[in-house]
């Protein structure tokens, strides 16, 4: 009859442990709701001069919780506002358990190929020729686009009077209705500075002899427009067809050049004259590296020293350089989702018919060409385009990617780029989950930022300083041309210690569309692979862009190669 008495206290013992067991679950259940209930939508306040400066970087935002905006996310009434609104909640979930963790992924921060990296370095100063005498004729060029496409279009032009052993006439920008910028070469680049820097290369003036200002070039047949020219077009075709017609005339026009010459191929030294151009030659006017140094002091929180490419970016604005602490780093994103970019995809981005629509109308009113391309050829569905990795990033895949990548919510960021597409509701998630993204309307006074306020040139340039001189720098859209500068830069002169983020869209398509399914930790590390697998370091590929892809031998010079002279 005593037997039974050890089985029944083994018994109490173990449902102790249960209780135990279960309120340890209770309380962390708890604790990770109340954490996630506190998360507060605390957009940035409008600018005002006494607490502009630094009241951003206040480490405000260390309260975690799943915030209001994100439960009206959620339950938005818009289709596109309920896009991943699990995935979201559950990054939310991991932004606030991490926010008492002291480590983040050991490669957050840096080059993860560093020592590769490190190996090229800048050489596109060096020459080996005479100067050209320029004694063929005068070239005048009225580029298109938007500063990032005029700069390309000055250094091609560079390259394409050296070619024809012409003389070039400071190049002019065209008047878009898109862009509505009355800004000239001086208003944004050191015009003296960059006619004395080429001199060794090109013969470059500030206007046409008088004998030739009154020429009629339209009706002497020298003006050269886009239709004239093909795309990425040799110096083969100059040679043959534009260098005759301008020892005729003395003087030929190209009117848009929009990427009008080849990427390869093209003799050596003209290619390192281009990457001469763009990292050297082309250094922005006084006014916007001020302006820019201020964005720059302000995102570091007015740390004492300067990052690496400070000076190379605001010249004498720049501080004294050293090391940049941790609390002083900073990440920059170019988020490329514009209504133009949009548009142009011919995908889906959530909003129903009435997206549809609004796009639609956009079209045939800014690309009718493309409209007409889609009603006569059969264009591949929007969820195709998705998994072949052709729409640009939505913001809310971007704060996706940024969360599982590992960044933590009080990072600093500064996110460059005009209007998004939704305004600033389409933004709820990405500034709600990191509440410390600013702009540089955010940064600036109404004071500092009038002067270039008119001018969306000037103001795509402070962002390009901006972009490129951050810790890190992330683009949604690698297509895009000042990402595809800015990275350009990075390479250039960051020694191989300037990591850039640059997705692979297929690549995360895939894992977005297992949003219904997917945990978190399989995410993070999903995600983690996708990127890192592009920051691989290797040599311009061929017939891709010296701006974007410098590490060649015409543009920088290979440490661990053997020493030999250039091609001739």
């Amino acid at each position: 009859m005593q037997q039974p008495q050890p089985k029944m206290k083994k018994k109490v013992v173990t449902n102790r442990s249960r209780l135990t067991i279960g309120i340890l679950l209770a309380f962390f259940i708890l604790t990770n709701f109340w954490m996630l209930s506190r998360i507060q939508d605390s957009p940035p306040p409008p600018p005002s001069s006494s607490s502009l400066k630094l009241r951003f970087l206040k480490s405000n935002s260390s309260t975690l919780s799943l915030p209001d905006q994100l439960r009206k996310i959620a339950k938005g009434k818009k289709p596109h506002k309920t896009a991943y609104a699990r995935l979201l909640y559950k990054a939310a979930h991991a932004l606030a358990e991490n926010q008492y963790k002291s480590t983040e992924p050991k490669d957050l921060w840096l080059e993860p190929y560093h020592a590769v990296a490190s190996l090229w370095q800048p050489c596109a100063d060096q020459r080996v020729w005479k100067p050209s005498e320029g004694n063929n004729g005068y070239i005048l060029v009225t580029a298109n686009g938007g500063i990032n496409q005029q700069r390309v279009a000055v250094c091609n032009i560079v390259a394409v009077a050296r070619l024809l052993n012409a003389t070039l006439v400071i190049p002019t920008f065209m008047f878009s209705s898109v862009w509505r910028d009355t800004s000239q070469f001086a208003d944004i680049y050191q015009e003296d500075f960059f006619i004395d820097y080429l001199k060794p290369d090109i013969r470059i003036v500030k206007e046409l002899p008088k004998e030739l200002q009154s020429l009629d070039l339209e009706a002497i047949g020298s003006v050269v427009t886009d239709v004239d020219i093909a795309k990425e077009t040799r110096p083969s075709f100059y040679l043959k067809h534009i260098l005759p017609l301008l020892m005729k005339n003395r003087v030929v026009h190209f009117v848009g050049f929009g990427n009008r010459l080849a990427s390869d191929p093209i003799p050596y030294h003209l290619q390192r004259l281009r990457c001469r151009c763009n990292f050297h030659a082309l250094q922005f006017t006084p006014k916007i590296q001020a302006t820019a140094a201020l964005l720059i002091q302000r995102m570091r929180q007015n740390a004492t020293h300067s990052g690496i490419l400070d000076e190379n970016l605001v010249g004498p604005f720049a501080k004294s350089k050293g090391k940049i602490k941790k609390d002083f780093r900073y990440l920059a994103l170019h988020l490329r989702f514009e209504i133009d970019m949009v548009a142009h995809s011919l995908c889906d981005f959530g909003g129903g018919e009435e997206e549809k629509k609004e796009l639609q109308a956009y079209r045939e009113i800014h690309f009718p060409g493309l409209v007409e391309l889609n009603n006569s050829t059969k264009v591949p569905q929007p969820e195709r385009l998705k998994a072949e990795g052709l729409c640009p990033l939505m913001p809310e895949e971007t704060v996706l990617m940024l969360a599982g990548l590992g960044f933590k919510r009080e990072t600093r960021m500064y996110l460059a780029g005009a209007h998004i597409y939704g305004g600033k509701s389409r933004l709820d998630a990405l500034t709600t989950l990191f509440p410390n993204m600013v702009t540089k309307e955010d940064l600036l006074s109404p004071s500092e930022i009038e002067p270039f306020l008119n001018f969306s040139s000037q103001l795509a340039a402070l962002d390009l300083i901006t972009c490129t001189a951050s810790d890190v720098f992330a683009m949604t859209d690698s297509g895009s041309q000042l990402s595809s500068l800015v990275s350009g830069y990075r390479v250039y002169y960051g020694g191989g210690k300037m990591p850039t983020i640059r997705p692979n869209k297929r690549r995360l398509a895939d894992i977005f569309m297992k949003n219904d399914t997917i945990e978190w930790k399989v995410f993070e590390t999903r995600i983690r692979k996708a990127v890192r697998q592009n920051k691989r370091v290797f040599s311009r590929p061929v017939g891709r862009s010296v701006y974007r892809y410098p590490r060649c031998s015409e543009c920088m010079c290979n440490t661990q190669e053997a020493i030999r002279p250039p091609p001739r």
